[in-house]
């Protein structure tokens, strides 16, 4: 796939480009000093606390086994930055910015890489189980399978001959599974994803794993509580667990790169828009329903599943507007939708460790809405 962007060709875009790579590059370091700070509480311990362990309570030895996983990793993520100036196609904002004014000043600047931005690291690690693994298969089949099994039904063969000329979106598409699979289904599918940390490794899984299971990762090694025991902290997973050229000839699939509210603006562009734990990502969410609701072709299809958690709630310097299901539901059909299904009681988790002593729980609301061939904002 390519990664088509919609980036801005200025000084700050162009920062953050760079804070985004300093953040994976700061990860060894970041997590070598984890495990340092781990050994020299142990080592500080008194030797009676040591001996109450049992003895040799082997806590050195698996700090040792810990920094290795991370060193790992560490290997893996210089892998997923690799194309990092090439996957946008060259694209200027993207590039090296050699030649335009004022770029010595922005080059130069110490960018400083915050717990923030090693949680965003750390997390993106953790949405290849999600996505790419075995171990994320459940969260898959809860989560993903209701949209696909949907949209197969909405553009039956019966319905649409070609499905190739059915046009799907999927908003925050993550590291990209989801698309992929409604791709695969033979539709001309497109992911949106801002975050630049998910479109790194979207782009390495799809265009740089020629085959099943051919990589590994170890997403819960930071993870030093609620282990039942040491072995599920280092527990791996191998991706992908299908081959991304795994696509039919028919249809398509890319990337689109940027703010969901910026690119998408031609009105009756789609025929179905699918998203999964996207739309409480908005500042404001009526932005978002305003959006989809113009995008989207009369007659075209909204399915939706995911919380109301609100990214940007308590944020400071960033505004959020929380709704209640219930405020929600009516701006859906206030917005001149029609809800065929609905159903609030989908339970799963996100990125969950299958094996740890901690587990959370969304329940989720999911439904299916259309927008009629003729409504009132389309008259307006």
């Amino acid at each position: 796939i390519n990664l088509q962007s919609a980036m801005s060709d200025d000084d700050q875009e162009r920062q953050h480009f760079r804070k985004i790579l300093a953040a994976f590059r700061h990860y060894r370091r970041y997590g070598l000093q984890q495990v340092a700070d781990k050994l020299a509480q142990y080592n500080g311990l008194p030797e009676r606390h040591k001996r109450l362990m049992g003895g040799n309570s082997g806590v050195p030895e698996h700090l040792a086994r810990v920094r290795a996983s991370i060193e790992h990793n560490a290997e893996m993520i210089n892998l997923f930055i690799a194309d990092a100036n090439s996957i946008f196609d060259g694209d200027s904002p993207l590039s090296p910015c050699a030649g335009s004014e004022g770029s010595s000043s922005v080059q130069h600047q110490q960018l400083q890489v915050t717990s923030n931005d090693m949680d965003k690291v750390r997390s993106t690690i953790k949405q290849f189980a999600r996505d790419w693994s075995l171990d994320g298969a459940n969260e898959r089949a809860l989560c993903y399978e209701p949209m696909l099994r949907e949209i197969d039904r909405l553009f039956s063969a019966e319905n649409c001959p070609d499905r190739s000329e059915v046009r799907v979106l999927v908003p925050g598409a993550g590291l990209g599974r989801l698309a992929w699979e409604v791709a695969r289904l033979g539709f001309s599918c497109q992911g949106n994803e801002w975050s630049l940390y998910m479109l790194f490794c979207s782009y390495f899984v799809i265009n740089r794993c020629s085959e099943p299971n051919c990589f590994t990762l170890y997403p819960w090694v930071h993870q030093f509580c609620n282990n039942w025991s040491w072995a599920d902290q280092l527990r791996p997973i191998t991706f992908p667990d299908v081959s991304p050229a795994d696509l039919p000839k028919s249809g398509s699939f890319s990337m689109a790169a940027g703010d969901f509210l910026e690119i998408y603006t031609e009105p009756e562009a789609w025929d179905c828009v699918a998203t999964v734990f996207f739309i409480d990502t908005a500042h404001n969410i009526a932005a978002y329903v305003e959006t989809i609701g113009r995008i989207l072709k009369p007659g075209g299809y909204w399915i939706n599943l995911g919380p109301l958690l609100y990214h940007f709630a308590d944020v400071p310097g960033e505004a959020s507007i929380e709704l209640d299901y219930a405020t929600l539901r009516q701006l859906v059909l206030g917005s001149g939708f029609e809800l065929l299904t609905e159903n609030t009681d989908i339970r799963c988790g996100y990125t969950q460790n299958e094996a740890s002593m901690l587990r959370y729980e969304y329940r989720c609301a999911y439904f299916v809405a259309r927008k009629p061939l003729r409504c009132g904002h389309d008259a307006e």
